[in-house]
């Protein structure tokens, strides 16, 4: 972004970048509802953010649509444009791993990457008895977006629901030491009671984290099977 911009210009761009990093591939104008931009300043910002190679265009048929229609344009974040994001605290995280690896060996990361999650099962453990159980993914997804992972969720196709996240602060720490996602997979399952499945990573090069939450009726039956393997 460019520094000699004034610095309201500068802010208004950054949260046009997020926005498409949290909510992309999306419509200039959904953008500009969000921001409460006009369409000219919108454009504006979105033609720096492409020449700056933060973003990319993207063509999607409107729905409902077979073959006919103009195309919506879409914008999308770039492999840059997320790295901007995350590049700091991504160098940290990998050294920090190296020298521990290095160290104390693999087996220490793997305590290390539990360890970084068990926080988050401490907050939200409690919550989660609390929470109807077709409502908990919305809840780990509103802790994560907290924690900077810009996370929604949304029913499956297949059936269960879909976690999504957007944003990894740690993708090319966690290419080099697969244990962080794995520790974060065995927590969401922990914590919603379920079985979960990885489907695509940032760390392995995909656009965004997807794990699929297999159908709450699973970990009612599992619940049962265990209450009467206990009670034998």
């Amino acid at each position: 972004m460019h520094l000699s911009e004034p610095g309201n210009e500068r802010g208004t761009r950054a949260r046009v970048a997020r926005l498409i990093l949290e909510h992309g591939p999306v419509t200039a104008g959904a953008l500009g509802e969000r921001l409460g931009l006009t369409p000219a300043a919108v454009r504006r910002h979105l033609d720096a953010l492409l020449a700056d190679g933060m973003i990319e265009p993207r063509m999607a048929r409107p729905r409902g649509q077979r073959g006919r229609g103009r195309p919506a344009k879409l914008f999308a974040i770039t492999d840059a444009g997320r790295s901007a994001f995350e590049h700091a605290y991504d160098d940290l995280a990998g050294s920090a791993l190296r020298f521990l690896a290095e160290r104390m060996g693999q087996e220490a990361v793997t305590d290390f990457a539990r360890s970084q999650v068990s926080s988050l099962l401490r907050r939200l453990e409690p919550a989660m008895r609390t929470v109807p159980a077709d409502q908990r993914v919305q809840v780990l997804a509103q802790a994560l977006s907290a924690e900077g992972y810009a996370a929604s969720a949304s029913k499956a196709k297949s059936g269960g629901d879909q976690l999504c996240q957007h944003h990894c602060p740690v993708a090319h720490a966690a290419a080099e030491f697969p244990q962080l996602c794995e520790a974060e997979t065995e927590a969401f399952a922990q914590l919603l009671g379920v079985p979960v499945q990885r489907l695509a990573t940032i760390a392995h090069g995909d656009g965004v984290c997807t794990t699929h939450v297999s159908p709450q009726t699973l970990g009612e039956s599992a619940h049962r099977d265990k209450s009467k393997e206990t009670g034998r």
